[in-house]
């Protein structure tokens, strides 16, 4: 499975902005697909994740209806939907695929990673 992010960039606080990951490669209905942000001089943290199918989401605390994710199954994409952003959301943001611990919040349990897109966001 290979995975690639983009759609970083800056943004005022506020506003919007849709990452998009680009999977290819073999993956199944039952894969967990993550999003995980990094801030220097911090853990990557847990910020959304949901079934490739499409029939659960699960979100960090600090992004509970601000972020959205979804699957586009005609692209092949992990799409992360942020609206309302703040300054603190400022990280790299990186997509993953879990293939059988189904663990969503773990960045242990997934087996695949994306590069990272870059999110800074100004106030």
């Amino acid at each position: 499975v290979q995975l690639q992010a983009s759609g970083g960039g800056p943004v005022q606080a506020g506003g919007s902005l849709r990452l998009s990951c680009a999977a290819s490669g073999r993956i199944l209905s039952t894969y967990l697909m993550g999003w995980f942000r990094q801030s220097p001089g911090k853990e990557r943290e847990f910020v959304a994740a949901t079934t490739w199918a499409g029939m659960h989401e699960w979100y960090g605390d600090s992004v509970k209806g601000r972020f959205t994710i979804s699957i586009d199954n005609t692209k092949n994409t992990v799409n992360l939907r942020m609206i309302s952003i703040k300054p603190e959301d400022t990280a790299v943001y990186y997509c993953a695929a879990q293939t059988s611990a189904f663990k969503p919040v773990e960045a242990g349990s997934y087996d695949y990673w994306g590069q990272g897109t870059l999110v800074t966001v100004s106030s």
